[in-house]
């Protein structure tokens, strides 16, 4: 028998009940009882019950959810993933993909972890309409896998055909930090993304007729750094504790490379970086920059006695 995250399975060898909300292997899944412990357990130790929650089926591919159109009227045209919590599985998700356009869509979604590549679903989306593709446990995020969704979109209209989306999405912390909110056409609360969404530019008219008439010299105003210079990313940005290393250094990078340029501009004689000592990755990277640098002298380590090795102290020409 084949159970899904979310199912609600009673114990084959003693009276005990609980919903699955993780996936071990092959043979073992883990159940969370009424008391909230996640217990491993073999699943030929397991059998369904009906008439609670999500009822185990024998076909791989999810059950569609009708959606009422009505109720979506206020989201822009487009294709999303709703991601819904599970009132009764602890951490188990549940991902609803939403067709909210006049389109109907053939889609796909495969996913990858470690090069390895799995069909999760495949199906055909009416317009309007929202089917389970994927169900996780938030507690497993960091190994989930990347999503891949092909989808291509038919009319009936008369319209040029458009193009195939292949839209990727790998999912980290930052993704569920909001609020979660009541997801459209489904009962559960949750977290609402846009697949087909690509990054637009936004032109602020009024800032752009105030460019025109700025001199030369405001437009080339940089403000003055200030002599040290604290590269810690807890200093930088507030949801640091969502961000993935390579997000982190890249950020500290920016912010360097930005604060020694502007320490150029205005003439320093010198300036100290702050980048702690750790594994040593920003500050190799730092000392890489400086080194290439045509306006630097020198740099050496600043101030042990205050900052150990965690500072480098650059001298200017």
């Amino acid at each position: 028998m084949k159970f899904k995250l979310g199912d609600f399975v009673r114990f084959v060898d003693e009276k005990r009940e609980g919903y699955v909300t993780k996936v071990i292997d092959a043979q073992t899944l883990g159940v969370t009882d009424e008391d909230g412990f996640e217990i491993p357990v073999a699943i030929s130790n397991l059998t369904s019950v009906h008439g609670h929650g999500v009822i185990a089926e024998e076909i791989d591919v999810p059950k569609p959810i009708q959606v009422n159109i009505a109720s979506i009227s206020t989201l822009e045209n487009g294709i999303y993933l709703a991601v819904a919590t599970d009132d009764k599985a602890g951490n188990v998700v549940h991902f609803h993909l939403q067709n909210q356009s006049a389109n109907v869509l053939l889609t796909t979604l495969t996913t990858e972890r470690k090069d390895k590549y799995a069909g999760s679903f495949y199906g055909i989306l009416e317009a309007y309409q929202s089917k389970l593709v994927y169900s996780a446990s938030l507690a497993d995020l960091d190994i989930w896998p990347e999503f891949t969704f092909q989808v291509l979109l038919f009319s009936k209209a008369d319209v040029k055909p458009a193009e195939p989306l292949v839209i990727k999405k790998k999912f980290r912390a930052k993704d569920f930090s909001g609020e979660q909110k009541e997801l459209p056409q489904l009962k559960n609360k949750g977290w609402l993304i846009r697949l087909d969404e690509l990054p637009s530019i936004t032109i602020d008219a009024q800032k752009l007729k105030e460019s025109f008439f700025k001199s030369p010299a405001e437009k080339k105003t940089v403000d003055v750094p200030l002599k040290e210079i604290d590269l810690h990313i807890e200093k930088l940005r507030d949801d640091h504790h969502f961000l993935e290393a390579d997000e982190m250094l890249q950020i500290q990078l920016s912010h360097f490379q930005n604060a020694l340029d502007a320490a150029i501009v205005h003439h320093f004689d010198k300036m100290i970086f702050i980048h702690g000592s750790g594994n040593g990755t920003l500050r190799d990277k730092i000392h890489k920059l400086i080194s290439k640098n045509p306006h630097i002298k020198t740099y050496m380590d600043a101030r042990k006695e205050k900052f150990g090795y965690g500072a480098t102290e650059v001298i200017f020409k």
